[in-house]
């Protein structure tokens, strides 16, 4: 049977007043700073994650004739539906 050891890894940073405040926020909630510094680092990955799925899906619609021609029909039938602009 073989064990593998997690070994944590320390860092050190300096905080602006900005993360400073976030700090605080997260230790109201009775965060240790530790599990913040986790937490945010965690947090801001999946937001990174999602915004680079969502880029290469706008990538892949841009660049899909079938997809604009579908984007188009839809623009043109709810410009009939819309009520008429007074001038």
């Amino acid at each position: 049977m073989c064990y593998v050891a997690r070994v944590s890894r320390s860092i050190h940073v300096r905080l602006d007043d900005a993360a400073e405040a976030a700090l605080a926020v997260m230790r109201g909630d009775g965060i240790n700073d530790s599990e913040a510094v986790r937490t945010a680092l965690t947090e801001a990955a999946g937001r990174r994650r999602s915004r680079a799925a969502i880029a290469e899906e706008v990538r892949n619609l841009a660049g899909s004739t079938e997809d604009r021609e579908e984007m188009r029909a839809v623009r043109e039938q709810l410009a009939e539906l819309a009520p008429p602009i007074d001038a």
